[in-house]
């Protein structure tokens, strides 16, 4: 009675470690799978925040060439008012000493 017990029993162990391995295995698997889709998604949002930083410098950068030319507008208007009001001073000035002269 001993001897088909202990077989039993040997057998159900060695089924047990079988099922301990598979599960261990299993288990692996599945931290592995979980690992990788973690690497996935960091790697998805650092690209995504690296394109949105792109996108952001560029615009920043079109902005900075667009205020280049109206600076450069702005600046002409003010020499141009200048020029003009220089004009005037000198020929209201001239006036001013001819109609002294006279």
């Amino acid at each position: 009675m001993k001897t088909p017990l202990l077989a039993l029993l040997a057998s159900t162990s060695l089924a047990l470690a079988a099922c301990s391995q598979n599960a261990q295995d299993a288990s692996a698997n599945a931290a592995d799978a979980v690992a990788a889709d973690a690497n996935a998604t960091t790697r998805n949002a650092v690209d995504d925040v690296n394109a949105a930083t792109d996108r952001a410098l560029g615009a920043a950068q079109n902005s900075i060439d667009r205020a280049g030319p109206a600076a450069d507008r702005a600046g002409n208007s003010i020499d141009n008012g200048i020029d003009r009001a220089s004009n005037a001073t000198g020929n209201a000035l001239e006036r001013a000493g001819r109609s002294l002269k006279n």
